[in-house]
């Protein structure tokens, strides 16, 4: 774990203050305070070309390492995972003369992902996720773990819909160690694997993420942590019928985020036996009991359907026949007439 960024120089700038680049010269002026991790504070502010995220920290390789992803992702095409990027220099604290390091990315605006459930139901959770296991599938498939990924880091924004990433500063090699994560969302802290950088241990994110939108809270670990998730899957009904997907996630037993999407999609569907349930109760109580008649009455109407656009064929087709008929014998004539003429 890395130091707190509310104790350094970085979350010292104030609203209204002036940042100008020393290499780009690019000036851009404070507004707000937007977010602090580990590495880093986010601030919004004012450019020359609009709105614009602007995140600084004491730690220079911290900024170039999050240039380089957000760089890899745009060349990826999985800017969903991330904010575009602008810009990258570095400033002078005006009342100390030390240096500190930021760079420049697009200001995505929209509600937290938890606010957005709350808002409009837990019914959006699979298509949110859905989208977010196709940028993730982007992202494995170019070597990068996500790796800090939780509810904090997702926005919705649109209409329509759509969820991206805000901080990508705990974006991993894949095969080195996770650098940054929060225990409820680390499969490491769960007892359910490694911190090792690998697909499985965003999954295993993406299945707490699920938990945690439902749940509405993060609770800590007892001593049996498997049985105690198992518990709180079987606990709430939405959980319950994406239980094979979150449990397969947990267990680490996909190795791609397209195989955790395709089984969440499928999970979603109704099933057969629900289908069938679902038809007699559109049927009227009057008709009950007369399954026969409601089988053959469409089959009867569509025979005499059939006849009734063969009738109407031959009839046309006659009207057709005299229509040419007619049409030669004025052409005939009208040649005779001319002819002699």
């Amino acid at each position: 774990m890395m130091k707190d960024a509310s104790t350094s120089l970085a979350d010292s700038l104030k609203p209204g203050s002036a940042v100008v680049g020393k290499w780009n010269n690019h000036s851009y002026r404070i507004i707000r305070q937007l977010g602090k991790g580990a590495n880093g504070v986010v601030y919004l502010a004012d450019s020359k070309k609009g709105r614009v995220a602007l995140k600084v920290s004491d730690d220079s390789l911290s900024i170039t390492s999050e240039v380089n992803v957000l760089k890899s992702f745009s060349k990826a095409q999985a800017r969903a995972m991330g904010p575009s990027f602008f810009d990258v220099d570095d400033m002078t604290v005006s009342n100390t003369g030390k240096k500190l390091s930021f760079y420049v990315m697009e200001y995505i605006e929209g509600p937290l992902l938890l606010c957005y459930i709350n808002e409009k139901g837990e019914e959006w959770i699979p298509v949110l996720i859905s989208q977010l296991l196709s940028n993730l599938s982007i992202i494995h498939r170019e070597g990068w773990v996500f790796g800090d990924l939780k509810p904090e880091n997702l926005i919705v924004t649109g209409p329509p819909a759509r969820i991206r990433c805000i901080d990508v500063g705990g974006t991993t090699k894949e095969g080195r160690a996770i650098k940054e994560y929060t225990e409820f969302f680390d499969r490491g802290y769960w007892e359910c694997g490694t911190r090792k950088a690998e697909p499985s241990y965003d999954l295993f994110s993406v299945a707490m993420i699920m938990v945690n939108c439902v749940t509405k809270k993060e609770f800590k670990k007892t001593s049996k942590p498997m049985d105690q998730l198992l518990s709180v899957i079987d606990s709430h009904p939405f959980l319950t019928k994406y239980k094979a997907v979150l449990l397969s996630a947990l267990k680490g037993r996909y190795n791609t985020a397209d195989e955790m999407k395709a089984d969440l999609l499928e999970a979603g569907r109704p099933s057969r036996r629900q289908s069938r349930t679902a038809r007699p109760s559109s049927i009227p109580a009057s008709s009950q009991g007369t399954g026969q008649r409601r089988r053959t009455a469409p089959q009867q109407r569509s025979r005499s359907g059939r006849k009734v656009r063969k009738n109407h064929q031959k009839s046309g087709g006659i009207f057709e026949t005299l229509l040419i008929v007619v049409s030669v014998l004025a052409l005939y004539f009208a040649y005779i007439v001319l002819f002699f003429i």
